[in-house]
Order: structure tokens, then sequence, then C-alpha cells
């Protein structure tokens, strides 16, 4: 069985940036984790290490198993950790001002650079193995970036993203045709592929969108 990471690395591995995978703590910990599978060191300067996937399942895993105290949930922007607004939450104050519209555009930025990092082609085209892991967050992201608007905690006119029991997809609801259609081109263009499709008891129409592989 392999042994689990001490208490110091789970605190790293836990304190790692929740897009980018991008870890902070001393070159030791830094040289253990990378032996251990569970970062990598970009190969360009300033040399940073990121999870790799495994990583990130301890990181997702209860902290029991790493015997040290569980890590937090994914928290609001407002709590000190950046999270992608699917639609349906109570806005924080200054939510849609300069300073969230920055942070939701340094997230994209750092997600494409985790693409680029993460496939040996070095492009950022087609999502990586933490959008597989992370839908609902991952395709929130791209559509926030791109501009369109989360619903609010009433169910107004913006989109929410939902998982689903399908593996790797998720459904995506907008106010009308129009606002769906632009939703599921700005899904293609991040590398998801996107179908419209109707709920049979309400007849509503809604996305479901899986990121590509190819």
């Amino acid at each position: 069985m392999t042994r689990p990471p001490t208490a110091a690395q789970r605190r790293v591995i836990d304190g790692a940036d929740p897009v980018t995978g991008r870890l902070r703590g001393t070159p030791a910990q830094l040289e253990a984790l990378v032996k251990r599978g569970l970062a990598f060191r970009h190969p360009r300067p300033p040399h940073d290490c990121f999870l790799t996937p495994a990583g990130h399942r301890v990181r997702e895993s209860p902290a029991e198993a790493a015997q040290a105290p569980a890590p937090a949930p994914a928290a609001p922007a407002a709590d000190g950790v950046f999270a992608a607004r699917a639609g349906g939450e109570e806005e924080a104050p200054g939510a849609a001002g300069p300073a969230r519209l920055r942070e939701v555009r340094a997230a994209w930025a750092g997600l494409l650079e985790l693409r680029r990092m993460t496939r040996p082609d070095g492009s950022a085209d087609l999502p990586c193995g933490w959008e597989r892991t992370h839908l609902v967050r991952a395709a929130a992201l791209a559509l926030e970036a791109a501009g369109h608007r989360p619903a609010g905690p009433s169910g107004d006119d913006g989109y929410r993203v939902r998982a689903t029991p399908q593996p790797e997809a998720v459904a995506v609801h907008a106010a009308d045709g129009t606002a769906l259609a632009a939703c599921a081109a700005t899904l293609e263009a991040a590398g998801w592929q996107a179908g419209e499709h109707t709920e049979p008891r309400t007849r509503a129409r809604y996305l479901l969108a899986s990121p590509r592989r190819a």
C-alpha cells in the first residue's frame, strides 16, 4: 500500500491553487512530492511545481487517509478561494465588479497554462485532467470568462451549470434559445462538445456538454 503523504506534505497539497494546482512550500517539501509522483516541476523558469493527477486525487480524498486535517471545501471568492459561478449562488458584494473580472481572467489564463503544461504538444485547445474531474467548475469558468452572466438565486436569465448522471457531462441551462446557443458556441470554442436536448417533463431546452478528447 502506498504510504500517505505526511501532515506537512498534505498541507502543501491542500494549499495548491484550486485551478492550476500550483504548489507553494519549502524546496524539500516540493522535491518530496515530485519524487512521489504527486507533483511535477515545470520545465520552464521559474520551474514552479504543480499537482499531478495523482496529487489532485490526494487533495480530493478524505484527509484521514492522509493522517492530516481535512482540506477546506472549495469556497466562494469572498472567502479567499476563487470559484467560478455555476449559477444560482448568492452574489457576494462586488461579485460583478472589476476585481471579480480580474479574478476570472486570471483563473482562465491559469487553466490554459495548465492545459499547455499537461499536453505533450503544449497546446491549450483541449480540456485537461483537472477539468475532467471538476466538470461543473470547469464549464462555469469557461462561460464566466467569456462574459456570460450566471443566474442569481432567483433563477433569473443567466446561465446555470449542473452535474448530470452521465459520465463527463454537465447540463447548461439558459433563459432562451439565443442565450443557450451563445453558451454552446463558447464551450465549443473552449474545447467542449455541446448539443441541445429537451427535458421530457418541462420541455425546456438545455445543453449537454462534455470535454473533448480530440
